[in-house]
């Protein structure tokens, strides 16, 4: 097909003669994009964007990435497509295309994106003179999506502090941020300056990139989960040049969130924070698990208020880069009445593509995963550490755990054996976690250990975990009010 291909406009624009084509799109791994079409007697015209609404909500940029375009001509025949078009900056990404290759970027300067001009604006911003600005610099799983502990943070610091100011790290604009927030692109002269001039940072994982604390900065580091896995220190094989990382990250820190005592003790060692505060006050993410309502976010899912809910979220191997493969959702959702959300690590979002199938759900891009346990009857993992968040809402989790002798014995160990402490089921197959769903004796034979989980790791979460770190941020004077 003879055609003319530009990027303009921040769309990918087809032009060409004849017959119009039936279809124009650009698939990736998370997201995808579909031209509108339009024809004349002079020819006809495919306007394919370079934005998409995800989960209901605003217009954002696609995520950066590379998109296959595929384009099917007016009798339905698949169309070669080889064009060039050179990366082309909008102001909130750039694209261009090789070949049939879309390839999307987050809107940062070529002058910039390399390693010697980000040691320019590193220089620049970490040395500049003046004070700080009373802001708070959030950043959660790498800027990959705002939410988890940051996420409750920011929201409530907005209620009782409106006037503070909160920018959101993010990977690229295809990340939405919380209302009244400012997104700053990862690496951009804006992130590097909000970075550099915040009084305080709170973040939920390493602080990456080189990160030198300018007077007065405070660092308030929330994790991510109590831990089953063994962390830093802690991990299997000593390797020196890992624990020299770890203590340079720690040392980068000033407080420590903890969900309870037993996740407190762990972090302070696994990760040498041993004279610094911990504050034991719950998990701000879990607020919502207490005091939520989950049926807006059913409706956004469009699932139904009577369904069944299935929330499959299994942690990442250090062995493989895409989600496991344990479990056929499709079947699952058939042999238990059920739709399946499927949820992957967050260190498997970029990698491999959605789930799908007849009342399947893949909800890896979904902004925030306690709203998902929100939603969900029942959970299904393996050792993420989401399982001790999800106890928190008192519905049913069953563990399936097929590999668990590799995991426990060679990838990662364990702090304390699962099976004789967990609240429900070890299952190592499908059929068996089927057997148990459909077995309306699990919640009894499991409740006195529900029960003893709860009070080791839940009793903090008791809906008010983000007031009461808050607070402390105020009294403290990690940032004023006004």
């Amino acid at each position: 097909m003879n055609a003319e291909f530009d990027v303009a406009g921040g769309a990918l624009v087809v032009t060409g003669r004849g017959a119009a084509p039936r279809a124009l799109e650009a698939v990736g791994p998370r997201a995808r994009s579909t031209a509108e079409v339009t024809s004349d007697p002079a020819g006809w015209r495919a306007v394919l964007p370079l934005r998409a609404a995800r989960w209901g909500g605003p217009e954002l940029p696609l995520p950066a990435g590379d998109y296959r375009v595929g384009l099917t001509d007016a009798d339905g025949r698949p169309a070669e497509v080889t064009a060039s078009v050179p990366l082309t900056m909008f102001p909130d990404l750039r694209a261009g295309l090789d070949g049939a290759t879309l390839r999307i970027g987050p809107p940062i300067d070529p002058a910039y994106d390399s390693g010697d001009g980000q040691a320019a604006l590193e220089r620049r911003y970490a040395t500049r003179p003046g004070g700080l600005e009373n802001a708070v610099f959030f950043e959660s799983f790498y800027g990959r999506n705002a939410s988890c502990n940051p996420l409750a943070i920011d929201r409530e610091l907005a209620r009782v502090a409106p006037g503070v100011t909160r920018y959101w790290s993010v990977v690229d604009r295809s990340v939405a941020v919380p209302d009244g927030a400012i997104a700053v692109v990862e690496g951009s002269p804006e992130w590097w300056r909000a970075r550099g001039s915040s009084r305080l940072l709170v973040v939920n994982d390493w602080l990456r990139r080189r990160f030198a604390r300018r007077t007065g900065q405070v660092v308030l580091q929330t994790w991510h989960g109590s831990p089953l896995k063994r962390l830093a220190l802690h991990r299997p094989g000593f390797d020196p040049r890992r624990a020299a990382a770890v203590l340079k990250e720690s040392r980068r820190w000033d407080v420590l969130l903890a969900q309870n005592p037993y996740a407190a003790g762990i972090l302070r060692k696994a990760y040498a924070f041993l004279r610094r505060p911990v504050w034991v006050e719950g998990y701000p993410r879990n607020d919502v698990l207490v005091t939520g309502d989950g049926a807006a976010t059913r409706e956004q899912l469009g699932i139904g208020a009577q369904e069944r809910v299935l929330l499959y979220a299994p942690t990442w191997r250090d062995d493989r880069a895409e989600m496991v493969d344990f479990l056929d959702p499709a079947a699952l959702a058939a042999e238990a009445d059920a739709v399946v959300l499927v949820r992957g690590h967050s260190r498997t979002l970029a990698a491999g593509a959605d789930a799908t199938g007849p009342r399947v759900l893949d909800v890896t891009t979904f902004p925030d995963i306690a709203r998902l346990l929100l939603v969900a009857d029942a959970l299904i993992t393996d050792y993420s550490s989401v399982m001790f968040d999800f106890t928190a809402t008192g519905k049913p989790i069953y563990f399936l755990t097929p590999d668990v002798e590799h995991y426990r014995g060679e990838l990662r160990g364990f702090y304390f054996d699962l099976a004789a402490h967990a609240p429900g089921p070890l299952v190592a197959t499908q059929g068996e976690l089927v057997a148990a769903l459909a077995d309306p004796g699990v919640t009894d034979r499991f409740a006195a250990a529900y029960r003893d989980w709860r009070a080791r790791f839940n009793a903090r979460d008791d809906g008010h975990a983000a007031e009461r770190v808050v607070a402390r941020i105020l009294d403290q004077g990690f940032v004023d009010r006004a």
